[in-house]
């Protein structure tokens, strides 16, 4: 606990340790969050005349003000719980992979606990691309997810474009996986039904990889 105080001449009389936490908590408080501001009980500060104004410094640090003149300043730490309802994963996705629906649930975490802003609709989340490797029980937040634009689901229509030789030629196919654009995919080609290996280099088109 940092203390800077002008100890001037006070009047006699301490500021109660307990308006200071109040003062703390409901800074760093609000809907759903839950705060235990910490104040050593010995702590003796001079008599504030007007009431204590608090500040949130972060999300676990205030600092409580007395705004006579001359005042003094105190920074508080606390212990935080962000409690909310929101959407985690039952089964873990691989990178490029579609959200089903049934791999979602909704469930109460404390976010201050280092799980995200999170996302609270199932309906947010569902048939979205994972942008990246997420494990079971991790909170959905709206980084994890690709916008879509130029996704790939396995099954998806697209156009294989094979260049060598100063020739383009552009056949249709069908992707056999999810990817993101830039990410390599195993595409069928409709017309020889030969599997091969392309680059997603745009919505619906692959280029394939020599």
């Amino acid at each position: 606990l940092a203390a800077l105080a002008p100890w001037g001449t006070r009047a006699a009389g301490f500021t109660p340790t307990t308006a200071i936490v109040q003062a703390a908590e409901t800074a760093l408080g609000g809907a759903g969050v839950q705060v235990q501001a910490t104040v050593d009980a010995a702590l003796r500060m001079p008599t504030c005349t007007q009431p204590l104004v608090g500040t949130a410094l972060g999300p676990r640090m205030a600092e409580v003000r007395c705004p006579d003149t001359p005042g003094w300043r105190l920074t508080v730490p606390a212990r935080v719980r962000r409690e909310a309802d929101v959407v985690v994963l039952t089964s873990p996705v691989r990178a490029g992979q579609p959200i089903d629906a049934a791999r979602l649930a909704v469930q109460r975490r404390d976010l201050a606990a280092g799980s995200g802003a999170g996302m609270a609709d199932p309906a947010q989340v569902a048939g979205r691309v994972a942008r990246r490797a997420l494990p079971a029980g991790a909170v959905v937040s709206a980084g994890d997810l690709a916008d879509g634009a130029g996704a790939l689901k396995r099954g998806d229509p697209v156009v294989l474009v094979s260049k060598g030789g100063g020739i383009e030629v552009r056949v249709g196919g069908r992707a056999l996986g999810a990817a993101l654009p830039g990410a390599v995919v195993a595409v069928e080609n409709l017309a020889s039904r030969r599997i091969v290996r392309g680059r997603v280099v745009g919505e619906g088109v692959v280029e394939v990889l020599q």
